[in-house]
């Protein structure tokens, strides 16, 4: 199952997409910000059919 999911970057302030699998249950994981490169925490809960995605950066 995947799903995309807008953001804004915690750093640059621009948006961005995620592709997210939700089949993987809850995940965190860290990717670079396709704009400024500097690297964001991405906290995805799954529950059912419902989910959540959360971005920080990494000293929040």
């Amino acid at each position: 199952m995947l799903e995309t999911e807008s953001y804004d970057c915690p750093y640059c302030g621009e948006p961005a997409e995620a592709v997210l699998d939700l089949s993987g249950g809850d995940q965190s994981y860290i990717e670079d910000c396709p704009v400024c490169c500097r690297p964001i925490i991405f906290d995805l809960q799954v529950h059912d059919d419902e989910w959540m995605l959360s971005v920080r950066s990494e000293n929040e």
